[in-house]
């Protein structure tokens, strides 16, 4: 061909420096563009050799390279696919692939938050080369046959000059001769990072290749090596992978080396194409409960992690890949939640995810139990997230109970109905409140345990649901099953209140004198329920102002059956042990209250003084 000059057919010549600017932050996505290019162009021929309309050599072996030159600062994206003609190279890379790039320009260029969704959309995979380089230069080789050589050349700017080219092999080599501030790119962790991080699992092999290559041993092997796997375990049927696959995957993946619990393989060819595998990982603590992390690919492509318009929220507590080339590479997320496929995904995941927990209920119950304390938050989660996701698995929402059993909000029901009535009580701390549960075994009693973080919000989101349900800590109420029947005497109750009231200096402390069945417990501590969730909420919610709102509404239960009441009852009549009495009364709250919380630091200092002279106290009764 002749050599030609001409200028590439937009109608302005801010374009380019456009590119740059939205771009600039996410620079890297250049090399997923170019390598993405490369495949594409391989897959093409692969189907016009399947049809019977390209001839090529015996078992090809397709590949995209990556090779760089410190040197000369260039890098290059190196194909065997298709090639292009002088005539396609005019059609696909002089015209750039949208209408109007005024109105481009007008729309887009104050919209920053736009930046990484641009180039697919419209067409401008190819351009995204100038976001990195002074000159880029294409050498392309169509497979057609007597085709010739073309060389495309441009410096950034509207113009460009095409040239015969002395490229020999079918396919297309994109150089780029890298600005200043990407030279970065020039450097082999950068690029293998950058090619991991979104090409990990393209169709066709990519190699990386310096060069001018170091004398440092492996560094040959190393090169020698695809970067990819070409064939990712989400794209195989799923009867043809073993438990080690998904296992193996995982911890490649993830870089998570706790073995997952287990996992669901999506593969759906209609009404649209979705495959991924979405893992339920083993969690160690708390704030691994914010780890999830859900891959999104388009075609083997990386797009992005956790993108909430595609996958439902409470997913993002999970790990996995989700595979969907009914959606498009890049495009705004405002577009993404108005998309009838992006839609369908989602309710499809939901559905997916709700039956395999609703199938290892049903069919493997006890390894169900097993998991239960990983899974439960994101479960949770998604009850409070998602009404259709509820509606799913509310038959299925355990509940781990003092006596080690896990049963559903129906059984616990019925298993204690007519001891708690419609009560539901939780524990919190099995530390904390030891006595409490102590005091419900003895009775043959249970409570369900409900320690986590998102339990507050869980708890009145079920009483919202069951609306004949009630939810009460533990030390929140006490059981009619845990105290007798009996009356109190009323002046004994009066006197009692009396004397811890003067004790403790406080006139508002509430008192209730009854008779437990436990008669080594001498007192408790009780918080309304009411009071408790308003002040855990203040606290969740970092909103320590408004804690004075909603003050203790403490009530000190004093058990009339227990020794030492009654000796506090007998000292109350001995003025001149006054300071015995009160010593002993201060003594008794302290230890109700440590049952209930922690002490501050002031009250556990004195309550251990308080302790010494008691014990100094006796000891001198004994002399």
């Amino acid at each position: 061909m002749n050599p030609e000059q001409g200028s590439i057919s937009i109608h302005t010549e801010n374009i380019f420096p456009i590119i740059k600017k939205w771009l600039y932050s996410d620079k890297d996505i250049f090399v997923r563009e170019l390598i993405s290019n490369g495949v594409d162009a391989v897959n093409k021929l692969k189907r016009l050799v399947a049809l019977g309309e390209a001839q090529v050599e015996d078992n090809p072996k397709y590949f995209v390279r990556v090779v760089y030159d410190k040197d000369k600062k260039t890098l290059a994206f190196i194909d065997n696919g298709i090639g292009m003609t002088g005539e396609e190279v005019k059609k696909y890379i002089n015209q750039i692939a949208f209408s109007g790039a005024e109105d481009f320009i007008a729309k887009y260029q104050d919209k920053a938050d736009e930046a990484n969704q641009i180039i697919g959309h419209f067409g401008l995979g190819f351009y995204s080369a100038f976001m990195v380089a002074d000159r880029v230069q294409i050498d392309t080789l169509s497979y057609q046959k007597d085709a010739e050589a073309v060389r495309w050349v441009c410096a950034g700017g509207t113009e460009y000059e095409m040239m015969p080219s002395d490229r020999k092999e079918r396919g297309t080599t994109v150089t780029l001769f890298l600005a200043e501030d990407a030279q970065e790119f020039l450097e082999e962790y950068r690029l293998r990072e950058t090619i991991e991080k979104y090409c990990a699992f393209l169709p066709v092999e990519i190699f990386l290749n310096n060069i001018n290559p170091p004398k440092e041993e492996h560094a040959k092997e190393r090169e020698a090596k695809p970067l990819n796997d070409t064939n990712p375990l989400w794209m195989r049927d799923p009867k043809e992978c073993t438990s080690q696959d998904y296992k193996e995957f995982y911890y490649k993946v993830f870089t998570d080396f706790r073995e997952p619990l287990f996992w669901i393989h999506l593969n759906v060819d209609y009404p649209f194409n979705l495959k991924g595998i979405i893992y339920f990982p083993k969690i160690n603590n708390e704030f691994d409960r914010l780890e999830g992390k859900i891959k999104l690919y388009n075609n083997q492509v990386f797009v992005a992690d956790n993108i909430k318009e595609v996958i439902p929220e409470f997913l993002m507590l999970l790990k996995g890949v989700i595979d969907c080339t009914d959606l498009p590479l890049n495009v705004s997320r405002s577009f993404l939640q108005k998309d009838s496929n992006v839609i369908k995904v989602s309710k499809h995941i939901t559905k997916k995810v709700g039956d395999k927990l609703t199938e290892l209920f049903q069919g493997e119950r006890e390894k169900y139990h097993q998991y239960w304390d990983d899974i439960n938050p994101f479960v949770k989660y998604g009850c409070i997230r998602e009404e259709k996701f509820y509606d799913r698995v509310k038959d299925i929402i355990v509940y781990r109970t003092t006596k080690g059993d896990y049963l559903t909000l129906q059984e616990y029901l019925s298993r204690n109905k007519a001891k708690h009535e419609n009560k539901v009580f939780y524990v919190t701390d099995e530390r904390q409140q030891a006595q409490y549960i102590n005091l419900f075994k003895e009775q043959d009693l249970e409570a369900v345990i409900l320690s986590g973080p998102i339990d507050i919000h869980f708890i009145q989101f079920m009483e919202g649901k069951e609306k004949d349900v009630r939810f009460n800590r533990i030390d929140s109420d006490l059981s009619d099953s845990i105290k007798e029947t009996k009356e109190q005497d009323e002046k004994t109750k009066e006197r009692l209140t009396e004397i811890f009231q003067g004790a403790l200096a406080n006139d508002k402390l509430k008192v209730q004198v009854e008779t437990l069945k436990a008669e080594d417990i001498p007192a408790m501590v009780l918080l309304s329920e009411h009071s408790r969730r308003m002040q855990d909420l203040s606290v969740l919610f970092g909103r320590s102002d408004l804690k004075g709102m909603f003050p203790d509404e403490e009530i000190l239960v004093l058990n009339a059956g227990n020794p030492l009441v009654q000796a506090v009852l007998k000292l109350s009549d001995r003025p001149e042990r006054k300071e015995s009495l009160d010593l002993i009364c201060r003594h008794l709250y302290d230890l109700a209250m440590l049952s209930h919380k922690q002490l501050e630091p002031a009250a556990m200092t004195e309550f251990i003084a308080r302790g010494n002279k008691i014990l100094m106290m006796l000891a001198q009764e004994e002399k």
